[in-house]
Formats: C-alpha cells, sequence, structure tokens
C-alpha cells in the first residue's frame, strides 16, 4: 500500500498551474462566471492561497488570458511553403481549433468585459491582431504596405474575429465551410483592391501564380464563373 504524498511547488510552477486551472474552467464558461474559488477547488488549494500568489481576481484573469493570446498568435505562425491560399487555410484551421477548443475564453478575450476588460487585456487582443497582419505581410513579401493593402489584411482580420464569434453561437454552419469561406474573403477583398490600385492588381497576381488547379483560390475563381454563367 503507497500513500500519496502532495508535492510542494515552486511559486512559478503554482503560478502556472493556477493559470492552466483558469484556462481550463474558462473553456468551459466566461472567466465572469467563474469564482476564485473554483479556481482553488479545482487546483487543490485554498482561496487565501491564491491570493498569495495574485493579488485580485482580475491579475490571475489577464494572466491567464495572457497565455491565451501568446497561444492564439502562435497560429498565425505558418512556413513559407506553398500557396498563399493553403497557407491561409492552414492558419485557418490552426484558428479554429482555438476557437472550438476555448469557445468561452475566446469570446471574453475578444469581446471584454467587467472582469476581462481592461486595457492590458485590451492590449493583448491588439497584439494577436498585430502578429496575425505581420504573418500575412510576411507570406506576401511586403515590408511597406500601401494603404490599400493595410486596410485589406486589418479588414480580414476583423472579420475572421467577427465570423469566429457569430459562428459560437450555435454553431450552424460546418466549420470546415467557414474556413474555407474565410480564405476565399481573403481573395475576394484583394480583387476589390486590385479593381482600384495597381499596386493591389500586382499584389493580386502574385497571389495567383502559384496557385495550385485544387487550391482554395481556384476554387473560388471557378464559383464565380460558374455562378455568372
Amino acid at each position: 500500500m503507497t500513500t500519496g504524498v502532495r508535492r510542494r511547488m515552486g511559486v512559478e510552477e503554482r503560478r502556472q498551474q493556477l493559470i492552466g486551472v483558469a484556462l481550463e474552467l474558462f473553456a468551459r464558461r466566461s472567466p465572469d462566471e467563474v469564482s476564485i474559488d473554483e479556481i482553488a477547488s479545482a487546483a487543490g488549494i485554498s482561496r487565501p492561497l491564491v491570493y498569495h500568489y495574485f493579488p485580485g481576481k482580475l491579475s490571475l484573469y489577464e494572466a491567464a488570458l495572457k497565455r491565451a493570446a501568446e497561444d492564439l498568435a502562435s497560429r498565425f505562425e505558418e512556413p513559407h511553403e506553398g500557396s498563399l491560399g493553403g497557407r491561409l487555410l492552414r492558419v485557418m484551421r490552426r484558428f479554429f481549433d482555438f476557437v472550438d477548443e476555448h469557445g468561452p475564453g475566446f469570446s471574453a478575450l475578444m469581446r471584454g468585459g467587467p472582469a476581462v476588460g481592461s486595457s492590458a487585456t485590451n492590449a493583448l487582443v491588439d497584439s494577436v491582431r498585430q502578429v496575425a497582419y505581420e504573418q500575412i505581410l510576411s507570406h506576401l513579401r511586403v515590408d511597406d504596405p500601401p494603404a490599400r493593402l493595410e486596410l485589406l489584411i486589418r479588414s480580414w482580420i476583423s472579420l475572421v474575429e467577427s465570423t469566429a464569434l457569430i459562428w459560437l453561437d450555435g454553431r450552424r454552419i460546418p466549420r470546415a465551410e467557414l474556413e474555407t469561406q474565410l480564405v476565399h474573403d481573403f481573395a475576394a477583398l484583394a480583387a476589390v483592391s486590385a479593381a482600384y490600385d495597381e499596386e493591389m492588381t500586382a499584389l493580386l497576381r502574385h497571389m495567383l501564380k502559384d496557385e495550385p488547379h485544387d487550391g482554395p483560390f481556384t476554387d473560388l475563381a471557378a464559383r464565380l464563373i460558374s455562378l455568372a454563367s
């Protein structure tokens, strides 16, 4: 017969454990609905001990959301291999993996609220958007983006966020279809910009030149031609 012995954790190890426990709870309910008592119980420690590691409820929420934001930002990192359409589709799949796994936490991160709407949390959201923006620029091989390209990318990132939030409310559209549609949306926004700007026309041609016959951009073109006919 063996007797279980609870191992004493160091300060940073305990902090990381509490952050992980909070994130697990946020995956099921929004941060506003999760109490410090629940986090303490799930971590196997007392409520006062939680406050020993985090000065207040908001500081724990912000630490947990910081880890979530870093995880979300990493989903936009993609090797520079293959067509742009294929790369964006892989990014969307990883992005929606996160949304699917952390629905309430994702909503809280993006929408904010009394417990998570601090300036620090807003800065976290902006940092994720900036990582996504810079990643897309790097795939387009553009260092100094013209105004229309910046508008295109930032508008698309906002569209991805709002689409994910709406999808979480009922998940009425198959996820795979939505991921492909968002990649199509990027190409469509680029095409509209190209109709007004020569720089964007050149960029659109660059985007399409390596697109395979079965890629998402080619698929969009085929769908639009079919509608026109």
